[in-house]
């Protein structure tokens, strides 16, 4: 198929990370670059510290009830503790971290203000909320998340796949791709046998479907739209790049799925579909082709 989806390009995408501490710090922003300086590596620490000490960073440190309150019963939902959620719960101040930048590669505005919410949060002992998906991020993780030393990530660690069960299977959305400027990814009536090939299936999309997004916006100099195929092969190689693991080197077994952009009052979304608008066996046929 030679068809394209032609999506809108964001002018900036931005990352807010919520430090929710039991008492306040006297000076975030001095205290931001010192714990910097003291606990990011190079080269990430110099990215952090250059958006600190400009318009693209801020820090935002109020009462927590001059906040909006963080969406305890999601955080729960995702993953947090009983101990995490009542940590924050308990915050006393708020520090907002926020950052912008342009879509594309690196996404300095994540991994900027994801650092900097670090360092603030393990000098503050303060649990760091991931508002975007939300997630509050336990150290371990935060830090893991961050790129090496050659700029290398796992999208795993920016990607949250949410699914919740329908009349005909389960319904996949990803929280994650909306962070470089792409849609987020959806996929209907997943059978429940075949939820975690799925969720493999969607990593591996996203690997590709990213790659493939940064390279377009990469070739279109800030054009206001991007272009991309509206059939994209994936195979295991995708799903292992998800996870920052080396191609397994097996035998090929790409599939082509297909995407559809749905549009609503609050949203777009990319809608995973198999290549023939006739075929009937829908995403499970994609799962069972690409994992045997």
């Amino acid at each position: 198929m030679g068809e394209v989806l032609t999506l809108p390009v964001p002018e900036m995408v931005h990352g807010t990370y919520a430090v929710a501490a039991g008492a306040p710090p006297g000076d975030p922003m001095e205290l931001a670059r010192e714990q910097v300086t003291r606990r990011v590596p190079a080269p990430l620490r110099e990215l952090a510290l250059g958006m600190l000490g400009s318009p693209l960073l801020t820090l935002d440190l109020r009462p927590a009830g001059k906040f909006p309150p963080l969406p305890t019963d999601l955080l729960a939902a995702f993953g947090a503790s009983s101990g995490q959620v009542a940590e924050v719960s308990a915050a006393t101040h708020v520090c907002a971290v926020r950052a912008a930048y342009q879509p594309g590669w690196p996404p300095a505005h994540e991994w900027a203000a994801r650092a900097v919410a670090g360092a603030l949060g393990a000098a503050l002992d303060a649990p760091v909320v991931d508002v975007f998906t939300p997630q509050v991020l336990d150290p371990d993780r935060l830090w893991r998340s961050l790129p090496d030393e050659r700029g290398h990530t796992r999208l795993v660690d920016w990607m949250l796949l949410a699914h919740t069960e329908g009349p005909a299977g389960f319904w996949f959305n990803t929280k994650g791709l909306a962070r470089f400027g792409l849609p987020e990814l959806h996929a209907e009536d997943v059978p429940a046998d075949l939820v975690e090939p799925c969720g493999q299936l969607l990593n591996g999309l996203a690997r590709r479907l990213l790659d493939l997004w940064v390279e377009e916006l990469r070739a279109g100099q800030r054009s206001a739209f991007a272009e991309l195929p509206e059939t994209v092969p994936i195979g295991p190689a995708d799903v292992a790049a998800a996870h920052g693991a080396p191609d397994p080197r097996e035998t090929r077994r790409d599939v082509r799925v297909r995407l559809r952009l749905d549009t609503t009052e609050s949203q777009a979304l990319l809608t995973v579909l198999p290549p023939g608008p006739d075929a009937a066996d829908g995403v499970a046929g994609l799962c069972t082709r690409l994992f045997g």
